[in-house]
């Protein structure tokens, strides 16, 4: 049994972590977050400590080591997008090794600056790239692999939709800070990014059509893929057909206008992250630097609006 401490447990995505903890025979020592509702820990470790300060849940894991003997082996980070870096740096220093949420940090420099702290502890930084364990994704992996072993200059034509409603509070709160968020590509699209590197090679060329607070757009060239993608969190932009069934969101990818069905399978790619994790085959800093790089790249690029090749939701938004 391995000892867990968790930031950011109050979280939406904390329970999943919290849940993977239990499922793979874990326990958590330790969890921390400014805000208190966090009522959740009552059905995973309710015997967990638990600090609204991180200079108590500092105090909370060097005198818990001190007085126990024992070591926090891993630290579960799903705080804020731009705290991550902190948070990953205080695991490591403190002799555990990070699980963190994607985006692991939100620019590549931070990257360049984690794989020192990585040799000086001699501790392991793992990222949640869930989507590389999706069995439909990895069939579709499997599937271009032994294509491109054939034609290895085939070119895929790639449309990646994903439209996701959120309302007023998202604005006013970190997500929709771009400081702190790193912006709509960062936030709901970087594993999108880094699921399509991993398949279709890295990226060479990159542009943005549309950037607003609540739509990103834009085209990038893989080494096998031509790719529009279209980013959203307005209820507006989701195509009628979809609101009359009463959804607020909307995932796809067609691959050669064949669309990839992969909107089941998730509610277990968590507790299966850490059980490769748990294995020594965590994706690090290596597997998380590309996307990254990505989402840095367009944050900092100007929009060219409809020029080129652009997702087709682009015309609509622009035209109304």
């Amino acid at each position: 049994m391995k000892n867990f401490a968790l930031i950011g447990a109050a979280g939406y995505i904390a329970p999943r972590h919290m849940k993977a903890i239990k499922d793979t025979g874990n326990n958590l020592i330790a969890a921390m977050d400014p805000y208190d509702g966090i009522g959740v820990m009552d059905s995973n470790f309710p015997n967990a400590s638990f600090f609204t300060e991180f200079e108590r849940f500092d105090r909370f894991v060097d005198k818990w080591r001190r007085d126990s003997g024992n070591r926090i082996d891993y630290m579960s980070i799903c705080s804020p997008n731009y705290l991550h870096d902190s948070h990953i740096r205080f695991a490591l220093k403190n002799g555990a090794d990070a699980i963190c949420e994607k985006p692991l940090v939100l620019n590549p420099w931070n990257v360049d600056q984690l794989q020192l702290i990585e040799k000086e502890t001699g501790q392991k930084i793992n990222n949640i790239l869930q989507l590389r364990l999706h069995p439909s994704l990895i069939a579709l992996k499997e599937k271009v692999s032994k294509e491109l072993e054939k034609n290895p200059d085939k070119i895929y034509d790639i449309d990646l939709t994903y439209l996701t409603s959120r309302g007023k509070w998202y604005f006013v709160s970190w997500k929709g800070n771009e400081a702190k968020s790193g912006g709509i590509a960062s936030n709901i699209g970087v594993h999108f990014y880094d699921m399509l590197c991993w398949i279709f090679g890295d990226v060479i060329e990159n542009t943005v059509h549309i950037k607003t607070a609540d739509t990103n757009a834009g085209s990038f060239k893989l080494k096998n893929a031509e790719v529009r993608w279209f980013l959203s969190v307005n209820y507006d932009h989701i195509p009628n057909e979809v609101k009359e069934r009463g959804l607020t969101t909307f995932r796809s990818i067609t691959v050669d206008r064949e669309e990839i069905e992969f909107s089941g399978g998730f509610n277990e790619l968590h507790t299966r992250s850490y059980e490769e994790i748990l294995k020594g085959n965590g994706f690090g800093l290596e597997e998380a630097y590309g996307s990254i790089n990505m989402v840095s790249t367009i944050r900092n690029l100007e929009p060219i609006g409809l020029k080129g090749e652009y997702h087709p939701f682009c015309k609509k938004i622009i035209n109304g």
